[in-house]
């Protein structure tokens, strides 16, 4: 055992004072996911409980095994893009238990806008998708949408990742076995009718579920045939006569009951290939990390005293803890589930990148899970850095973490800067999941950086044109820059662009972890074939 110690004074000044700040964006978090899970308007909702409808969570509840966790993604997608728009950008994703297996469930929320695709919409199902095809999850498509929204097509229409995708999705994961269910609730039109028509099974509420490529009035404009909803794609007509439906359900209630017996009979799921250890709380409370980041985000953290309160029994059998100290690497248990952890502990040096690729590597023999914790302000500069080739030093440490194929996943606790965002498994370089702290935040340079740069620039055109500006021209110049770099890390604009895919609480983080590497156990051991490592 290597146990952590801890030099935490809770009663000390800045103690309180940074976990008050932290409380206070804990409470901000709240507020936002509360209002995700309204959904639309009060008006909508009235009316989607008038025709006898579940609302979408309704749903989700209805579908899930009792007491089953949630992992919702993206919740707080499309957060502010929209007018008029809520979080979540009219769906609902995320894995839960349904008959005891893991399922990804996508929820359409036809009390937003009638469940229309909007680009981040099409962003955030096909994310759910990926992480499903990852996994090798049941997709259960619970469909009420208009499809989509047309104003938004070049955002949804033409291209890779958008609307289309998901069918390709779809099929492309039938055609592995993995199984496709949709269930379709209420009126679904154009690409909404292709959803549940290319899964393997599909269910349809009758007198409320209906499925046509083009609407009544479609019809009418396009061949003056007049007829209405349930003769052209209702539930009666879809079981009887076409076929494009398998199960008529009697009600929302009985569609989701249907449902869970589909998936109660897909055979023996995947059995867990890692040894998991009873779980152990960590020797110090995990509350305390509101106290330990500190309220300043230019003071840095302690990122050991933060790993000391997230692992089990605050054991870290640490890799090389001479060498390269800005970089902690170490192998550890979390809720029973074996992981390697690389937490930035100050600036990427040459040694720090060496020692993160050589732990790498032994993750990858050994078949253990990569956890990155991201706080970094970027790679170490300078003549002496350069000299010593830190550049290639670098380039190793992205290599091995790019090539690794152990599940990776990121946590941005704090600053995630420039090429060490990349460099620490950043969104770019596909981690299994990337979650941010409240805390978190991630841009090319931190705003006071992108300040004083661009200042220089304009400074060298003064220099250039023989003219000059006062220092309170420069601060009015800097200002609005920091805000636009500040609100551009911001954790809530990574969520509402599909950046990330959770901003959660610390106190969140030994479960979520949990629910991650449970799933990631039961798929086949991946081996690994690294790039060239320039030496």
């Amino acid at each position: 055992m290597t146990l952590m110690t801890t030099t935490v004074s809770p009663g000390s000044h800045d103690f309180a004072r940074n976990r008050d700040a932290y409380l206070a964006r804990i409470a901000d978090l709240h507020a936002r996911r509360a209002r995700a899970l309204v959904g639309g308007p009060e008006k909508a909702r009235r009316l989607h409980k008038e025709r006898g409808q579940l609302l979408p969570r309704e749903r989700l509840a209805a579908v899930l095994d009792p007491g089953s966790p949630f992992l919702e993604f993206g919740q707080l997608a499309g957060e502010g893009l929209y007018e008029g728009v809520p979080p979540g950008g009219s769906i609902i994703t995320g894995v839960g238990l349904v008959s005891g297996r893991p399922c990804m469930l996508m929820i359409h929320d036809a009390t937003v806008k009638g469940g229309t695709y909007y680009g981040i919409t099409s962003k955030k199902h096909v994310r759910a998708q990926m992480f499903a095809w990852q996994h090798r999850l049941p997709c259960i498509t619970m469909v009420q949408s208009g499809g989509a929204n047309l104003p938004e097509q070049a955002h949804i229409f033409p291209d890779d990742g958008q609307f289309g995708s998901i069918f390709y999705n779809q099929i492309r994961m039938s055609g592995e076995g993995i199984t496709q269910i949709a269930t379709v609730h209420g009126p679904s039109t154009a690409g909404g009718a292709y959803l549940p028509a290319l899964c393997d099974e599909a269910v349809i509420v009758r007198n409320q579920g209906a499925m046509f490529l083009g609407g009544p009035q479609l019809v009418y404009a396009a061949t003056k045939e007049v007829v209405d909803v349930e003769t052209l794609g209702g539930g009666d007509m879809h079981s009887r006569v076409s076929g494009v439906t398998d199960h008529l359900a009697e009600s929302d209630s009985h569609a989701i009951a249907i449902v869970r017996g589909i998936v109660a009979n897909l055979g023996t799921g995947p059995k867990q290939r890692w040894d998991v250890a009873a779980s152990k709380p960590p020797r110090f409370d995990a509350r305390e990390i509101y106290g330990i980041v500190s309220a300043d985000n230019r003071h840095p953290t302690d990122n050991r005293e933060v790993l000391a309160r997230l692992i089990d029994d605050s054991d870290l059998q640490e890799f090389k803890p001479l060498y390269g100290s800005s970089m902690i690497c170490g192998f550890a248990r979390i809720k029973g589930f074996q992981v390697g952890i690389l937490a930035n502990n100050g600036v990427i040096f040459s040694e720090s990148a060496l020692k993160g690729a050589h732990f790498i590597e032994l993750a990858c023999q050994r078949d253990i899970p990569l956890l990155f914790i991201a706080d970094v302000s970027g790679f170490m500069v300078g003549q002496a850095v350069e000299r010593e080739g830190i550049a290639k030093h670098g380039a190793k440490f992205m290599t091995a973490m790019a090539s690794a194929n152990v599940p990776r996943y990121t946590l941005i606790t704090g600053g995630s800067y420039a090429a060490a965002y990349l460099a620490m498994c950043g969104r770019p370089f596909k981690p299994h999941v990337m979650m941010m702290w409240p805390t978190g935040r991630a841009a090319l340079m931190g705003p006071e950086q992108a300040a004083t740069t661009m200042t220089m620039v304009r400074d060298n055109i003064h220099e250039r044109e023989g003219t000059s500006w006062t220092e309170e021209e420069k601060e009015r110049f800097k200002q609005p820059i920091r805000e636009q770099f500040e609100a551009f890390a911001s954790p809530y604009n990574f969520a509402a662009n599909m950046w990330c895919d959770m901003v959660i609480d610390p106190l969140e983080t030994r479960d979520t972890m949990a629910l991650l590497f449970e799933m990631a156990g039961r798929q086949p051991q991946r081996d690994t074939q690294f790039g060239v490592f320039r030496m």
